[in-house]
């Protein structure tokens, strides 16, 4: 009778990460899916191909300002209704991206997507860490982050297929009946639990969410010619202010919704600058590559995609190794190390061009894959790594947002460079030369990383590793 008790008890939480990984397989497949599609995407909604760059950060802007306030409504309102309505709402998105007749129509649907987005994955791990023992823990953890692996890797292959063999509007309309199946599954597998719901910092939300909307909204006015100066710089100046005025107000304020006493950790300080030199010099590289291998190289969206995978299986296959490098090398020897060959990496792509071997660009995109992984997987353990328990959550969240946050920049900045270029070059060879030029300013930031990494202590994440 106990075993059968535990078999049953392995199924449920066998079945509540199942259903977390179709939440985590959506997010991750949508975060990749647009890149190969941009081109076609344009063309249909006539709009400069160079100009969609908010389609894709408008997702992780959303996100991004949404995820501190996850843990408050699934305490307020129970994690199943929480998961529920975050999944619908993440299903109307996509059913809003499919049909969006404009560009503005589609941005404003990919925000509609990320607040679902931003409210699935949190309030699925917390599902998690309340329902399944601390044995069963880690097996639920895999089962469930193997579909998060497995969507960056087929997301470009499956988005510049779609593209070729059926339409660009099936990118989106797949994730309805994934989506519908984990919304009917949920109710079998995940208690609808709640607490006590603590008062929001409400101010603090809004003036953190509507500085980040300026910086991001002034950063893609100013790539984009057809609006005034002073319209763009003063969108950037409000955003900045609001920000800055965020900071005042957190300051020395601990019910703030993201407190600041997190950054007197030296690490976990470092960390978060790291994370952002690493996003604007190398987050833009998935948005450029399928424009350059398209635009400038003439390759299809579906050859484009195929080329794009590679860097995340790579990602994938090295994470194996990670922890044998961390425990041989250190976390400061393995970061700056990571950081130099990413650089190399992008500086690279500048050389890359039409008569470039297949061959030679796999070798290059599996190069920055296997470097994204190596620093990624080192820096967040780092960052966390030296927080005291009450704090790990709410560092954790400060992370996932500058991660989410750092896309949106880091593509904004990405396209700003290009299109300063693409004004300086003839037409002839001036797209190609663009390409290459934004790669080389982008390695920039590259630089700056290894520098904040020099910083860290030579003993920084000895706690964390296995001593050879």
């Amino acid at each position: 009778m106990v075993e059968k008790d535990a078999v049953i008890e392995s199924q449920h939480y066998k079945g509540l990460a199942w259903v977390a990984s179709m939440a985590l397989f959506m997010q991750s497949l949508d975060a990749t899916i647009l890149n190969t599609a941009l081109p076609t995407i344009a063309t249909d909604l006539q709009t400069p191909v160079f100009e969609m760059q908010m389609a894709i950060i408008a997702y992780s802007l959303a996100v991004a300002l949404f995820i501190p306030l996850t843990a408050w409504a699934a305490t307020k309102f129970g994690t199943l209704t929480v998961f529920r309505a975050a999944v619908l709402t993440f299903i109307l998105g996509s059913i809003a991206c499919a049909v969006a007749p404009n560009l503005e129509s589609l941005i404003l649907a990919r925000v509609i997507q990320g607040i679902g987005g931003a409210f699935m994955m949190p309030v699925a791990r917390l599902a998690i860490i309340q329902a399944v023992p601390k044995q069963q823990l880690v097996n639920a953890w895999n089962l469930m982050a193997t579909a998060g692996l497995i969507g960056p890797i087929l997301g470009p292959i499956l988005g510049g297929w779609l593209v070729i063999h059926a339409s660009w509007h099936w990118i989106f309309l797949i994730n309805i009946p994934i989506g519908a199946l984990g919304i009917l599954a949920s109710g079998s597998v995940m208690n609808n639990i709640k607490g006590e719901s603590e008062k929001l910092d409400w101010t603090g939300f809004l003036l953190f969410a509507l500085g980040l909307v300026g910086i991001t909204l002034g950063l893609d006015l100013l790539g984009e010619s057809q609006h005034s100066a002073i319209t763009t710089y003063s969108v950037l100046v409000v955003g900045v202010l609001l920000l800055v005025a965020y900071c005042s107000y957190a300051k020395n304020n601990e019910d703030a919704i993201l407190p600041l006493s997190l950054f007197r950790t030296r690490t976990f300080r470092l960390g978060i600058i790291a994370n952002i030199f690493i996003r604007l010099s190398a987050s833009g590289v998935p948005f450029l590559l399928p424009l350059m291998f398209q635009l400038s190289f003439g390759y299809s969206a579906e050859m484009s995609g195929w080329l794009l995978a590679p860097i995340a299986l790579i990602s994938v296959i090295l994470k194996i190794l990670i922890g044998r490098i961390l425990n041989r090398w250190g976390y400061k020897t393995t970061l700056i190390s990571s950081a130099l060959l990413m650089a190399g990496s992008v500086i690279s792509m500048a050389w890359l061009d039409k008569q470039s071997s297949l061959t030679w660009i796999i070798c290059n995109l599996m190069w920055y894959g296997a470097c994204m992984s190596m620093i990624f997987t080192s820096i967040n353990t780092l960052t966390v790594g030296d927080l005291s328990k009450q704090q790990a959550g709410t560092g954790s969240t400060v992370l996932s947002i500058v991660q989410q946050v750092g896309i949106g920049f880091g593509i904004a900045i990405s396209s700003i460079i290009l299109n300063l270029y693409r004004h300086f070059f003839s037409e002839s060879d001036g797209l190609q030369r663009a390409f290459s030029y934004t790669f080389l300013t982008s390695s920039l930031f590259a630089i700056a990383l290894v520098w904040s990494l020099m910083k860290l202590h030579k003993n920084d994440g000895d706690h964390l590793r296995k001593n050879p």
